[in-house]
């Protein structure tokens, strides 16, 4: 039975009248976040008012500077975050995922935080009051019956903060008395008829965008189903979670790095501050990546039936697109790249975009354990009907380092795994297997010191 003052009443009273989803969570985690692109960039900040209220659940979900200098927030956040810390691993996550959710975000935001139980769920939510505007956001509904809901009529905002002020009456009643009082200072609302009329339309060409990264499943809608509903409870609950944070770490950097790029476009910086804003860009593009690459990992392990769908992927052009960047990265370390690429070799089958974020993690992944002065190989061969990619090192032994670090890894669940020695969160042994099978690929190990993976070409077809 639904507490009548839970986070997940409100998705309930958000849903009445509204039919029953159709979308799995990954086309749904899609809609929500062109949801916060639409509602942010395209209908508040064009209104340009001066004040009002957010509320949000699981963590914040506002990005645009200007709106949270001028929005008061109020967050219901899980006990866990900013940090994990349980008295059977004594565990932290690494300094810079813990500043970066902690610092960067609450220093940005200014919100209030209030306690996330377990009766609310994970499900995303954000309301916003301001006199002009009036709307709440939400995801809700069973696995493959997922639905994206938005609401701005006067009354279901009613009665969404009476069930808010309930909530707050009997747990923290100071707080309450905030909001009541930030309400009340915005004086008369006023119901702005368009929005709803305007949203959908917006959410539709914002989607036509994403398109090429969506995955439409038809077929297996029914097998997710099920799948999902095998999910046990506390499993399921960390999976959820996993995808808030990563998308909560990801949202501010996106939006630092946006910052940055604009001011390089000025032409009257001095030049050591434009080459500490391109570090402080390569920075955020790497960890937005390697946070994509979980996310990507933590879709699979909730669709554990689901299987990219593979195209014609030239591997060659991806690895000679990215090893400049892999340079780069690798020499602020003091280790050297070396790429030996057989040339004409065929496509493979892949999900480019995914392998891409697969192939950086791999090369961050392997060379952690690797000193200065040491250098990473990387050797494409054909092998019959498939690609061989090897992964070796001269200082350091590729394959002990890959076998010694997941000893001495402490898993934080079925995705996560934490390795004090290199102070790095990264995937499982498991969970990179299984995602790089997604994508086509077969992991193996060989004797000569190296990690080699397999991918089909796409003549197999």
């Amino acid at each position: 039975m639904i507490n009548q003052a839970s986070i997940r009443s409100i998705h309930k009273r958000m849903a009445v009248g509204v039919p029953i989803g159709r979308v799995d969570e990954q086309i749904a985690r899609r809609l929500w976040w062109a949801a916060l692109d639409t509602l942010q960039d395209q209908i508040l900040l064009p209104m340009d008012f001066k004040k009002g209220l957010w509320l949000a659940s699981p963590l914040p979900a506002l990005y645009e500077s200007k709106l949270l200098e001028q929005l008061e927030g109020w967050v219901w956040v899980p006990e866990e975050l900013p940090l994990i810390n349980t008295s059977k691993t004594g565990l932290l996550l690494p300094t810079s995922v813990r500043s970066i959710n902690h610092q960067n975000i609450q220093s940005i935001s200014r919100f209030k935080r209030l306690p996330l139980r377990e009766e609310d769920g994970y499900d995303p939510l954000l309301i916003i009051i301001t006199q002009e505007v009036q709307i709440a956001l939400a995801l809700q509904g069973k696995p493959g019956e997922r639905n994206l809901l938005m609401r701005s009529d006067p009354e279901t905002l009613a009665d969404l903060l009476k069930i808010l002020d309930k909530r707050l009456d009997l747990e923290t009643p100071e707080k309450a008395k905030e909001i009541r009082d930030s309400l009340a200072d915005l004086g008369q609302l006023r119901s702005n008829a368009d929005i709803g009329k305007v949203f959908w339309p917006l959410i539709a060409s914002r989607l036509a965008e994403m398109a090429p990264s969506v995955n439409i499943q038809t077929s297996q809608d029914d097998v997710l189903k099920n799948q999902e509903e095998r999910l046990a409870p506390k499993a399921s609950s960390e999976i959820s979670l996993l995808e808030a944070l990563t998308h909560e770490i990801r949202t501010p950097l996106a939006t630092i790095r946006t910052l940055i790029r604009s001011l390089l476009r000025r032409s009257d910086l001095p030049d050591m501050a434009i080459s500490r804003l391109k570090e402080i860009d390569t920075e955020c593009t790497e960890q937005i990546d390697r946070f994509g690459l979980i996310f990507n990992a933590v879709e699979l392990e909730r669709n554990q039936s689901h299987k990219s769908d593979l195209a014609k992927t030239d591997l060659v052009k991806i690895l000679e697109i990215l090893s400049p960047a892999w340079e780069m990265q690798l020499e602020r370390r003091g280790i050297k790249l070396n790429l030996d690429l057989t040339p004409d070799l065929p496509p493979v089958l892949s999900d480019s975009q995914k392998l891409e974020l697969m192939l950086s993690g791999l090369i961050d992944r392997n060379t952690r354990g690797i000193q200065p002065g040491g250098s990473l190989n990387l050797e494409l061969r054909p092998a019959g009907q498939r690609l061989k990619l090897k992964i070796t090192s001269n200082a350091f032994s590729s394959t002990e380092f890959y076998e010694s670090s997941q000893d001495q890894n402490s898993e934080l669940g079925t995705v996560l795994s934490w390795n004090p020695n290199t102070g790095s969160l990264q995937l499982t042994q498991a969970a990179t297997q299984r995602l790089l099978e997604s994508l086509g690929g077969r992991l193996t190990r060989s004797r000569d010191r190296g990690i080699t993976i397999f991918f089909p070409t796409a003549e197999e077809l």
